[in-house]
């Protein structure tokens, strides 16, 4: 999968000459030694400060352009990676839309898809809850449906977990990320679908293959991946989907001890950065009769580990609907990647910067994604090989690698993995 930085759709939109340029340099040379199946145009557009969702259609157009005077456009897809942002509610998932103020943008961009048979790109940060990632991919196929574009295929273009934090980073551990790399493997390759759409195969594209060791930010950043710059693995990873980790975190920070008094596994703490941070907890304002119903969605359906509430546990006291529901809400909301749509509860909820943690009770923070650079570039099919590309760029780095990010593709299309390298 090639990636198309946000950096560059305003000449990609303006001119179809600099696309042919890009596409003749770029991609011809390469293709088809080298697999490439997909085109990635922008990241999260609608979360880029520069808002570039006017750029994003005209710049896809312009490639598909390019692509069929090559004869390429049925055999390269052309989609935009998204984050869970552009729903404006997830819960649950069978009501999921999309927020109304990128309707006029997701609109036309959807009948593109439809056209040209491409997928919708979401990018997925379901910490500690692999096992929600069905909930979130049924929430978009709902939002599509809602959009009357319900055969649009989903792919997912994002996910994993850091392996290495800072101090307050305590889940970013080796085991934490084995564990939830392994799952999510072994829930792709081996049970297909979701309870919406059961049998449905998707792409899952784990971020990262290498670590970043000159990537700017805190020390998780530059820690998602399996391997390091100089080739070793950070931890053994099973690709065949055939293993199974048991989900206990690990709370112990790799870079110094974790707190004196550890919360157990149901109140882990796991240290964001480079943004502002939010908690979601229950509204005052809501009935009790409205609490318990979003409390038992969440400690059910919604996968919330709500041991932690339980007598002589940690956050029983007080032992309130309203108390218990928050630290439930704040777990999925987190798990969940911290996106405004999983703050919705039927509107039971509220997002607050205010740590609501007390004594031994501790509300998750998931970690921070900001500033990644995870757009994909170029696929190759076999085991884990990855091979140079034209596209590096010197904004971000691993020695031994020029510039390059990569992502392991794990595909239950494939019978092996697919390397997606990852180049701004």
């Amino acid at each position: 999968m090639i990636g198309v930085p946000n950096a560059d759709l305003l000449a990609f939109a303006q001119f179809q000459s600099n696309v042919d340029t890009w596409l003749h340099n770029n991609i011809l040379p390469y293709y088809p030694t080298t697999k490439i199946t997909s085109i990635s145009v922008g990241l999260e557009v609608t979360e880029a400060p520069d808002n570039a969702t006017g750029l994003l259609l005209p710049a896809m157009r312009n490639i598909h352009t390019a692509l069929k005077k090559s004869g390429l456009d049925k055999k390269i897809k052309i989609s935009s990676s998204h984050s869970l942002a552009v729903l404006s509610r997830s819960f649950p998932p069978s009501s999921a839309t999309f927020s109304k103020k990128h309707l006029a943008f997701l609109k036309p961009m959807l009948e593109f898809l439809v056209e040209n048979e491409s997928p919708f790109m979401i990018d997925l940060y379901p910490y500690y809850a692999y096992r929600d990632s069905s909930e979130k991919l049924d929430a978009i196929y709902f939002a599509l449906t809602a959009m009357n574009f319900k055969t649009v295929k989903v792919m997912v273009t994002e996910s994993g977990w850091p392996s290495r934090g800072s101090p307050k980073e305590t889940a970013a551990t080796p085991d934490n990320a084995l564990a939830y790399n392994t799952n999510l493997i072994r829930h792709v390759v081996g049970d297909p679908g979701t309870p919406a759409k059961p049998g449905e195969e998707v792409d899952v594209y784990l971020f990262s293959l290498f670590n970043e060791n000159r990537k700017p930010g805190i020390e998780s950043e530059r820690n998602w991946g399996m391997f390091y710059a100089n080739g070793t693995s950070v931890y053994a990873l099973d690709f065949t989907g055939e293993s199974s980790v048991p989900v206990s975190p690990s709370n112990s920070s790799t870079t110094s001890p974790g707190p004196s008094s550890s919360p157990g596994n149901s109140t882990v703490i796991i240290g964001g950065g480079g943004g502002a941070r939010k908690w979601c907890v229950a509204s005052s304002q809501a009935s009790v009769t409205e609490l318990q119903t979003a409390l038992d969605w969440a400690c059910g359906p919604g996968s919330v580990d709500c041991s932690a509430v339980q007598p002589d546990q940690p956050c029983f006291e007080p032992d309130t609907v309203l108390s218990h529901a928050s630290y439930a809400f704040n777990t999925y909301y987190q798990q969940s990647g911290a996106n405004s749509s999983d703050c919705s509860f039927g509107g039971v909820s509220v997002e607050v910067d205010k740590d609501p943690s007390y004594g031994n009770c501790l509300y998750m923070i998931a970690p921070s994604t900001d500033g990644m650079n995870r757009t994909m570039a170029g696929n190759i099919t076999g085991n884990i090989t990855a091979i140079d590309s034209p596209m590096a760029s010197p904004s971000s780095s691993s020695d031994g690698y020029r510039q390059m990010v990569v992502s392991v593709a794990a595909s239950v299309l494939l019978p092996l993995f697919v390397v997606s390298l990852s180049l701004w």
